[in-house]
């Protein structure tokens, strides 16, 4: 089966390309997604992770099963090659427009459906500088047994709370820079709740956001010295239980930006592309 993908539009131009069909390593994702003035602002399959895939809701532990890519974190004995990968399968379009779209999308492993996500995504132009990705998904537990979502700090890996929406940014000479509305520098932001997150390259700035109460309370996972990359944690220290027939929700929005932004302007960003 050949890739298929869809292109994102705002503002009349392309800005993202998503890969639905077949998931490559296990997942749809968008991948370039550009500033309004063409500058890419993720990264596909660097050297350094292979397995990240610009913007996709990648999770290292769904009842044991890894829909991240790459080692599998265990306990005691630390990242290891396990043929437990899972797989986001597209099941179909609920509404597909240039500006966005509603997939619906179940998550297997092996001949099992462990969750089925509804998942939407849509582009809005802030300004002539800067326009907004609204990413929402909800997963259902639609079997009749309780399942939990983890990750490497759950299974004994501190600090590495990661799974859920990623984010991978480019790879450039120096370290973008990271902030919040209140603190500085990927210690200082790592691992802590945060209305919002933005990272600053080489003439770009992406600002995340959490759009829900729920999303809000998730701390973030930001990486900027060992590679470029923001995530919003479903399970940052514990696991994230998913009993049968519940449903979590989350949705983030991000500002992608010319330039390099300030507090004040990615502050005032987020409020203008918000609404909870």
């Amino acid at each position: 089966m050949t890739t298929t993908t869809a292109l994102l539009s705002c503002a009349g131009r392309p800005v993202g390309r998503y890969t639905y069909l077949p998931a490559a390593d296990g997942r749809p994702y968008l991948h370039p997604v550009t500033t309004l003035a063409g500058t890419p602002v993720t990264e596909e399959r660097p050297a350094d992770h292979v397995h990240h895939l610009g913007t996709s809701v990648a999770v290292p532990d769904v009842a044991g099963h890894n829909f991240w890519g790459g080692r599998t974190f265990v306990r005691d004995q630390g990242p290891t090659v396990l043929d437990n990968h899972g797989v986001q399968r597209h099941l179909g379009w609920k509404l597909r427009d240039p500006d966005g779209f509603v997939e619906e999308l179940s998550w297997e492993a092996g001949d099992t459906e462990l969750l089925r996500e509804h998942r939407t995504v849509a582009a809005a132009e802030l300004s002539p500088a800067a326009w907004a990705l609204d990413f929402s998904f909800s997963l259902t537990n639609r079997g009749t047994s309780d399942l939990s979502i983890g990750s490497p700090a759950t299974n004994g890996r501190p600090g590495a709370g990661y799974g859920g929406f990623f984010w991978r940014a480019p790879k450039e000479a120096s370290a973008p820079a990271v902030f919040s509305g209140s603190a500085d520098g990927e210690e200082a932001v790592h691992g802590k709740a945060a209305d919002w997150v933005a990272m600053s390259g080489d003439g770009w700035t992406l600002v995340f956001a959490g759009a829900t109460e729920e999303t809000r309370r998730d701390p973030w996972f930001v990486r900027t010295t060992e590679y470029p990359g923001v995530g919003s944690s479903l399970a940052a220290d514990r696991r994230l239980p998913v009993p049968a027939g519940a449903t979590i929700v989350r949705r983030v929005v991000t500002v992608i930006a010319d330039g390099r932004l300030g507090r004040d302007e990615a502050a005032a960003y987020v409020r203008r592309a918000v609404t909870a």
